[in-house]
């Protein structure tokens, strides 16, 4: 039987676990990291490149890459490349095939099964979304976790005393809060709180916005014309918040990153940790509010929290930890890693699953309340939010009017009091229902959702057992043809893939050799002019697309630049090639109802 892994589906990283020796183990990728960047690019020639290759090559082809495609999960929005129009969920499965392909190289077998992570606060069409994304790449999602409760699991796999904990997970798009209980290998989650649309791209679009600025001050050249440009800016400013989380201060630099009447333009720009504190502090004191929503909604009080796990990349930013700090009076724990503990947690839950990890039992709770729209256009709720799951709950009502024959079944979630304020999550008729006087027919709407969050909902009329049925699926706006549809293609297309795959990672290798030896310093003529011979040949490689060629010639400019003497920086930035850098160097080109009622 193969293994099942637990991944953290993330905004802007990804990671992989599985359980080895009864202990949750971090799969690296085939490029050595144990994080993978959740990026999709298409090249000029079509072909397909997922993670780190696809985040290097961004700034020359802005066009054509894809990034935070997390935050569209459970929309309508599309991704049209060369006429294709690609889905979320695609996208995500691309993400998805990349770590499943990395998972099944390290444990030499086939990966089948999956537990996925969600933020706590997805809905359930974002949910069913990112099922239909597991599914096309090939996946057997045999449980989707909330985030937060994934790391309380890595975090309470060996706690034994019980205690109350919070779990504040800013992400690269997303945040959520959860209060839990942990005792006697029971985690039991008991409110969760949250934004969907706020994490680590909104702290960068403020130094974006910042670098922008400053530097039309200072040239009066505007660079959000220029797309290459500014992917080479919101490159530098993720870099920058990255650098500030360690150090008071930091200078953005981007040597030609324009060009003006007298030349090039480079820019130079310092940033304090101070500045980052007052461009941001709308974004931390956003998370306030889902703090205090979570802990009210728990019943539990400050001083009963023992501990705050921090989760997520951009929880290392120094004013986001002063802040939990002085809500919660404690130090947050940083027993564990903010960027691996969610994929850890996920993978344990895969274990409970199997029946490999024993003694472990997870309650986990809807974010958000469920209803359907009654008299008036009211939001009826049937299930609260933060209520247990998996959980079954019916509720009895009755017709508007008259001699009514069907009824609509508007299903809601959320929390405002009227139906049009809430998220619609499907509509379905229920028919054949017996002519009565209004009030007199008893229909009663069952209500369920799966451990996965997933709901059905049924209605049922008392008198005749007339039923009907919805499992809101439609919501993820993939058909199930659709989704079988893109699951045959990632088949049809998996030795394309791979030999996509080898051709860019060749490309890839040769490149940034190519970078190297455009950036040596101190070298000697001769030495130089070799290198200068080993360019050439290494961009006929390239143009060649043949990986045999590519590899030996990067291999032969690795050997020069050794015997040059010359460090080699494996995670130099090179983007595709050293124009940037050094453009002057002898290495560079030239380059809607019937209406019914609660029955009281």
């Amino acid at each position: 039987m193969s293994r099942t892994i637990g991944i953290d589906l993330g905004t802007t990283n990804s990671c992989v676990a599985v359980m080895e020796g009864g202990e949750p183990v971090i799969i690296p990728n085939a490029e050595g990291g144990r994080t993978t960047p959740s990026v999709v690019a298409f090249s000029k020639t079509g072909e397909r490149m997922v993670g780190q290759i696809a985040k290097r090559q961004a700034v020359t082809n802005h066009d054509r890459t894809i990034s935070s495609i997390k935050r569209q999960m459970g929309t309508n929005y599309k991704v049209s490349i060369d006429g294709h129009k690609y889905t979320p969920q695609e996208i995500s499965a691309m993400i998805l095939q990349k770590l499943k392909t990395d998972a099944e190289a390290f444990l030499g077998e086939p990966v089948t099964d999956a537990v996925i992570t969600v933020p706590a606060y997805f809905t359930d069409a974002q949910r069913q979304a990112t099922k239909d994304a597991g599914k096309i790449a090939g996946l057997n999602v045999q449980r989707i976790i909330n985030e937060p409760t994934a790391a309380a699991l890595a975090y309470g796999i060996d706690k034994e005393q019980s205690q109350k904990i919070m779990v504040y997970d800013l992400g690269g798009g997303t945040f959520d809060v959860s209060i839990l209980d942990i005792s006697s290998g029971v985690i039991e989650v008991l409110a969760t709180a949250g934004n969907n649309h706020l994490g680590g791209d909104d702290f960068d679009q403020c130094i974006v916005d910042y670098l922008v600025s400053e530097f039309k001050k200072q040239t009066k050249i505007d660079l959000t014309r220029d797309p290459a440009a500014m992917q080479r800016v919101r490159e530098a400013a993720e870099k920058a918040k990255i650098e500030l989380s360690s150090m008071t201060q930091t200078t953005v630099e981007q040597p030609y990153i324009a060009v003006g009447k007298q030349g090039p333009l480079h820019m130079e720009i310092p940033l304090t940790r101070a500045k980052f504190n007052d461009l941001t502090y709308h974004l931390v004191q956003a998370t306030r509010e889902p703090v205090n929503q979570a802990i009210n909604d728990s019943g539990v009080s400050i001083s009963q929290i023992s501990k705050v796990l921090m989760v997520g990349g951009s929880s290392r930013i120094p004013a986001v930890q002063d802040l939990v700090q002085s809500m919660t009076g404690s130090l947050p724990f940083k027993g564990i890693n903010p960027d691996e503990c969610v994929a850890m947690g996920a993978c344990l839950q895969a274990g409970v699953l199997s029946g490999s990890v024993k003694g472990l039992l997870l309650l986990d709770v809807t974010p958000l309340s469920l209803g359907i729209e009654t008299l008036g256009g009211v939001c009826t709720r049937i299930i609260e939010r933060n209520t247990t799951l998996p959980i079954r709950k019916s509720q009895i009502f009755t017709t508007a009017s008259s001699f009514q024959s069907s009824v609509d079944i508007h299903v809601l979630q959320g929390e405002r009091p009227m139906a049009h304020q809430n998220k619609e999550l499907g509509r379905f008729q229920l028919t054949g229902i017996r002519r009565a006087p209004r009030g007199v027919p008893q229909i009663e709407v069952t209500f369920s959702i799966d451990a996965n969050g997933i709901v059905n909902v049924s209605a049922k009329d008392l008198d005749t057992g007339k039923a009907q049925q919805i499992t809101i699926t439609a919501s993820s706006n993939m058909s199930r043809e659709d989704i079988d549809r893109a699951v045959r293609d990632a088949q049809r297309y998996a030795a394309e893939d791979a030999k996509l795959k080898a051709e860019a990672t060749a490309r890839d290798r040769c490149e940034q050799m190519i970078f190297q030896a455009g950036n040596a310093k101190n070298v000697s003529k001769e030495d130089k002019t070799r290198l200068a011979e080993a360019v050439k040949t290494a961009r006929r490689a390239v143009k060649s697309k043949d990986p045999a060629q590519m590899n030996g010639a990067a291999d032969q400019l690795e050997a020069l630049l050794n015997e040059a003497g010359v460090h080699i920086d494996p995670n130099a930035e090179y983007h595709g090639s050293a124009r940037y850098e050094n453009p002057n160097n002898d290495f560079t080109d030239n380059a809607v109802d019937a209406e019914f009622e609660e029955m009281n």
